[in-house]
């Protein structure tokens, strides 16, 4: 810069730029950008993998017509997904947890169904969420206060989570100010739009189901998981769907479970079941959590919890128990889900961790994760842990610069679209936020770390929809996401999800190379989204450019002919 300041530019100025001749400049036939329309009012709530009447097509067994089915190529919409009439930023955390503006999910056939489980209720035009649920009559603080007499929720040993089937997601949304980030899952089925209320108040969720392919997460991520009242069939197919909550579970977690068969005594009446088919139940869940060395450490009423031992060196399993091939567990995109238990990584003796002990969160955040400590993702080393971090901090310093709202209640759902390490989720991590952090299936494999640093997030393949509801997420980073897939999918399809995902009004910060910015920043001006290109902060002459946008607010009113706009 010194000698850039010195220089004497001024050497040319003798020189006529002028043209001394002219060319007939043909107009190009290209527009010189595509604009985009806005989709029918009916696509509304599109969530293109989850799709009914492509989920009708597929088997009702094990639940595979609830999985992922995404539209091939040529059916993809090429259009915007509108958003309803008098969509609202949703309330600011804390009070979004509890309150959802009745304009951005019309739906209220969960207020009636679940009125006396006090899931939510309808209040002029808001929803309310009282933090009730079906196991838990007294609001979920009191359940969690329950849980916590048994489990270190309180100390930070406990810090990822994940609810399985999970409702409106009120245990997800009442674990947060106990420093506890809870990752739920339901299917997109008549429980009209819980996923939708989920992320809608803040909390993180996805569309899913254990069904017949393994979940998107890796092994080893959970501290802790639980079943409440969530109607998994855990003795079915030789206990497959433990097995895989299993596979999810670290060493030293816990699982709980609250309702069926549990407490069978008081309620085989009211669930219309035999005592004997549900005493049964219990004894064969007891027999599986014995097969996957999982100890139960307490039953009382409607709640009974296990955990996970730590290592495999004090194990009662049976000889037959099938065990998993070991390099298997972490290949699970798309790949079908076995009845066979989880190895635990190797110990050398009786007290150690299987796979690594953690630090308590929030050391936890900025600790060498075991996996890389271990050598497990290759090229990556703790120093080029660290040298990512402290990179990472001065780039989320940057996009607060450009900025100031970052970091505040107005951008609670984030989303890291190739999060590798996990380094800008720490960088931005506060009370007010929380990151989804994308691993891409074509991607190196860090998930793993990213749940040893007490984050939370999920694999998926950008060349199809991502298994949310549209206008769940704040604010959408993506560095490396358009070079990474330039030569594998349609850059447009990626922009196009982006933006049915993004609320109006939220942004997008991406880090890329200058070539494919340039096209992707093309592709988003007729996306009503307003762009800007900027330098790398360490100058023009690096290669890496920021873009960065805001999403219109626009909505579509409703077609004429229907009586009302939630029918």
């Amino acid at each position: 810069m010194e000698i850039t300041r010195l220089s004497n530019c001024n050497v040319v100025k003798d020189l006529n730029f002028e043209t001394h001749h002219s060319i007939e400049i043909i107009e190009s036939s290209e527009p010189k950008k595509k604009v985009f329309k806005p989709c029918d009012i009916k696509y509304k709530d599109y969530t293109p993998c989850q799709e009914q009447d492509r989920a009708m097509r597929f088997p009702r067994e094990n639940m595979i017509y609830r999985e992922r089915h995404c539209p091939p190529v040529d059916e993809k919409l090429h259009c915007l997904i509108p958003a309803p009439k008098g969509y609202m930023t949703p309330f600011p955390w804390p009070k979004g947890r509890d309150y959802v503006h009745y304009a951005n999910v019309p739906y209220k056939s969960l207020t009636v169904e679940k009125a006396n489980q006090h899931w939510v209720e309808f209040q002029g035009n808001v929803f309310k969420f009282p933090g009730g649920g079906t196991m838990f009559p007294q609001g979920a603080d009191a359940y969690i206060d329950e849980l916590a007499s048994v489990i270190p929720i309180a100390d930070g040993s406990i810090r990822t989570a994940l609810d399985t089937g999970c409702g409106v997601a009120s245990w997800g949304a009442y674990l947060f100010k106990r420093n506890v980030l809870a990752m739920s899952f339901a299917p997109r089925d008549n429980h009209e739009a819980q996923i939708q209320f989920a992320l809608e108040r803040g909390v993180p969720a996805i569309i899913g189901v254990l069904g017949s392919i393994r979940l998107p997460y890796p092994s080893r991520a959970f501290d802790m998981a639980q079943c409440s009242r969530c109607l998994i069939p855990w003795t079915a197919n030789d206990g497959m769907y433990l097995m895989e909550v299993d596979r999810v579970l670290r060493p030293g977690g816990y699982w709980i479970l609250s309702g069926p068969p549990i407490n069978w005594k008081t309620y085989y009446q009211t669930w219309k079941r035999s005592k004997k088919e549900l005493n049964a139940e219990q004894k064969k869940i007891e027999e599986l959590a014995e097969q996957l060395c999982w100890e139960k450490k307490y039953e009382k009423g409607d709640i009974a919890i296990w955990r996970k031992k730590d290592n495999d060196k004090s194990c009662k399993r049976k000889k037959t128990a099938k065990i998993c091939e070991a390099n298997d567990v972490e290949d699970v995109w798309y790949q079908k889900m076995e009845t066979c238990i989880t190895p635990f990584p190797e110990v050398t003796s009786d007290g150690e961790v299987a796979g690594g002990k953690l630090k308590k969160f929030p050391a936890r955040l900025f600790a060498v994760p075991p996996r890389i400590s271990n050598g497990l993702i290759p090229e990556v080393t703790a120093e080029s842990f660290e040298e990512d971090n402290k990179i990472w901090r001065k780039h989320v310093n940057v996009y607060k610069k450009i900025n100031k709202l970052i970091g505040s209640p107005r951008y609670r759902n984030v989303m890291d679209m190739n999060a590798n390490l996990g380094g800008f989720a720490a960088a931005v991590h506060s009370k007010n936020a929380w990151v989804m952090n994308v691993v891409p299936t074509i991607a190196k494999n860090t998930l793993g770390a990213i749940y040893e640093r007490g984050l939370v997030g999920m694999y998926h393949d950008w060349c199809e929809g991502f298994s949310t509801y549209p206008r769940t997420y704040d604010f959408i980073h993506g560095n490396d996401v358009f070079n990474l897939y330039e030569n594998t999918c349609n850059l447009e399809d990626i922009l196009l999800e982006m933006d049915r995902i993004l609320r109006p009004e939220g942004i997008v910060i991406l880090r890329d190379g200058v070539d494919v910015l340039n096209k992707v920043k093309k592709i988003a001006a007729g996306m009503r989204w307003d762009v800007k290109l900027m330098d790398h902060e360490d100058g023009p002459l690096v290669p890496e450019k920021i873009m960065v946008a805001v999403k219109q607010y626009w909505v579509v009113s409703s077609p004429h002919n229907s009586t009302s706009s939630d029918e």
